[in-house]
């Protein structure tokens, strides 16, 4: 990681986000979504580690006492703390277990948020290795978002 992405970024002045409960913004070359729920923020990446939906109107459920966010494309469930899919697994050769919520690790990228002198800040996530949400964040991703939206408006307009 470069000298860059390990400087806090200001987000928000922390009343303007509580009352905004979420907005989404650029740090660096990094689109993420800043949160504030129940009295805590939180950051990720803005798009969904599974198809790239936004995040930013995502609905926050909890789900096995794990708070998430549910991508409005898909359905998949990324806990908010931690970056984690979260899924309903069950056996369908045991019909008297039931469903139990499960976990495919870490997919999503999670990034550190601070308050200082009223101002929310934020630090890109150190975290080495891949993230299956840093896809979304390279040139190749961005063009695949770009590609998918294109194709959406062109839709609406046809409609």
């Amino acid at each position: 990681m470069s000298e860059e992405e390990t400087v806090p970024f200001l987000v928000a002045n922390k009343k303007e986000l509580i009352e905004a409960k979420r907005t989404s913004i650029t740090v660096g070359d990094r689109v993420i979504v800043v949160i504030h729920h129940q009295g805590v923020f939180y950051a990720m990446d803005a798009h969904c580690y599974h198809a790239g939906g936004s995040l930013l109107n995502g609905d926050i459920e909890e789900i096995d006492n794990k708070l998430c966010i549910v991508c409005p494309k898909h359905k998949y469930k990324i806990s908010l703390a931690e970056g984690e899919g979260i899924y309903n697994a069950s056996n369908p050769k045991d019909k008297d277990k039931p469903p139990c919520w499960l976990s495919k690790g870490i997919k999503q990228r999670v990034h550190k948020v601070t308050e200082v002198d009223g101002n929310i800040y934020v630090t890109l996530s150190k975290t080495p290795g891949w993230i299956e949400s840093d896809y979304y964040q390279t040139e190749k991703g961005r063009a695949e978002l770009k590609k998918a939206k294109d194709s959406d408006t062109d839709k609406s307009a046809t409609s």
